[in-house]
């Protein structure tokens, strides 16, 4: 029993931690191509290829791009409607292998396991419904669900998943792969962070000259490396 020594929990990012975000785009963009297919009796293939194209030159306003590029007049409820059909879709995505494995292992080894997720509630509850998670996590804070100005790094999430494992801080460990967000809150709370660097990730790009404060105490390309974390702190 000596993984339990020190640390206690692991707590998740949600996208592109456990599952390639991509694939989520991916998904809603099939769902939006063809009701814009049949409202405007257009190629459906076409169009998320069209929308495929976009997103990867620019992340931003893509369905307004995407009508743009295609003539056609709209009207901002239309892109409203486009924006709803795509947060309520259930998508099809599955878990990183990685992440398969390292959940199954430590719900095995009976260490507590939480998530803590941005992005809007429908969206990331259909997420997590897809991927049928639930029954593995003692803990899963949709922070949109708080109100979005608890979105990370707000610390609240991390105080209710904290209350909730039963668990002090310093025996969490807390995964995630946006520099940005992801660590600065709980390195302040005393939480041991990793980021997991995953290629083709929504925001493995991200090049900016960044504080110590937001820069997490592990690196890892691979969750099953989390094995290696809790032994050595238990050995």
């Amino acid at each position: 029993m000596g993984i339990m020594k020190r640390f206690k929990a692991v707590v998740f990012d949600l996208d592109d931690t456990l599952y390639p975000e991509i694939d989520y785009v991916i998904s809603g963009f099939k769902v939006v191509s063809s009701k814009i297919s049949e409202y405007y009796n257009l190629d459906s293939n076409i169009i998320f290829e069209t929308m495929i194209n976009l997103f990867k030159k620019d992340k931003k306003n893509v369905f307004n791009r995407l009508l743009d590029s295609l003539n056609i007049k709209y009207t901002n409820d239309y892109i409203i409607t486009l924006v709803d059909e795509y947060r309520r879709h259930i998508p099809e995505i599955k878990l990183y292998k990685d992440a398969d494995y390292i959940i199954t292992y430590l719900y095995k080894k009976e260490m507590k396991l939480g998530i803590i997720t941005d992005g809007y509630k429908i969206a990331q509850r259909n997420k997590l419904k897809a991927l049928n998670i639930d029954r593995y996590f003692d803990c899963i804070i949709v922070t949109d669900e708080l109100g979005k100005e608890y979105w990370k790094p707000h610390r609240k999430s991390y105080d209710l998943v904290k209350d909730k494992l039963g668990i002090e801080y310093e025996e969490m460990i807390y995964v995630g792969d946006n520099i940005t967000k992801d660590f600065i809150t709980p390195n302040k709370l005393g939480i041991n962070t990793v980021l997991i660097s995953r290629n083709g990730g929504i925001y493995s790009n991200i090049n900016v000259e960044i504080e110590e404060i937001y820069k997490p105490n592990h690196y890892v390309t691979t969750l099953v490396d989390i094995k290696k974390l809790i032994d050595n702190e238990s050995n």
